[in-house]
């Protein structure tokens, strides 16, 4: 999983163990952000559509395609984010995992932004 920056840093020397990474979105923007979601005075600023969370992840994907290794997704962002299923298909992502009631939502999504890109 890569849940924390470090991880993004240190992609690297991971991809000397790992054989595929799976990014948490939520953890991962937690912890870059500093914001604790779960806090209510705080949780607006909570955003995967940060352009510092973007960057990241964007970063992340390109870092463990050098290595050759796949690149997952799990979180609420490609759910609920708005534009953000098309933002990691422009980034290369090889896989999106979301919660079952929005599995039907996503892939039409996804097939509608691929085929968008391929004209």
């Amino acid at each position: 999983m890569c849940e924390i920056p470090s991880n993004v840093i240190l992609a690297d020397r991971f991809s000397e163990i790992f054989d595929s990474y799976s990014v948490g979105s939520n953890d991962l923007t937690q912890l870059l952000l500093g914001v604790d979601r779960d806090n209510a005075k705080i949780a607006h600023i909570f955003d995967e559509n940060n352009e510092a969370v973007k960057r990241v992840i964007e970063e992340f994907i390109k870092k463990a395609h050098q290595y050759g290794k796949k690149v997952s997704i799990c979180g609420e962002a490609p759910a609920s984010v708005s534009g953000f299923v098309e933002f990691l298909i422009k980034c290369g992502i090889d896989s999106i995992s979301v919660n079952p009631d929005s599995v039907i939502k996503t892939i039409l999504l996804a097939d509608k932004v691929e085929k968008k890109l391929k004209k």
